[in-house]
């Protein structure tokens, strides 16, 4: 298993190509694990969590 990436929703955006706001939308609906947040409070997520949903095009 490899080794978990915390990131907020807006540093996932350029990586996956999903909208900062469809990621909290997923977050509020426990679709994704939320894992602390950061120093600005923002939800932090696990990168690798989102690869399932990631669509050719955003790679």
């Amino acid at each position: 298993m490899t080794e978990p990436l915390h990131v907020d929703p807006y540093a996932a955006q350029p990586a996956t190509g999903i909208k900062p706001g469809t990621i909290c939308q997923w977050l509020r609906r426990h679709r994704l694990t939320r894992h602390g947040y950061d120093h600005a409070g923002r939800a932090l997520i696990d990168l690798h969590e989102l690869q399932p949903h990631v669509t050719p095009e955003a790679v």
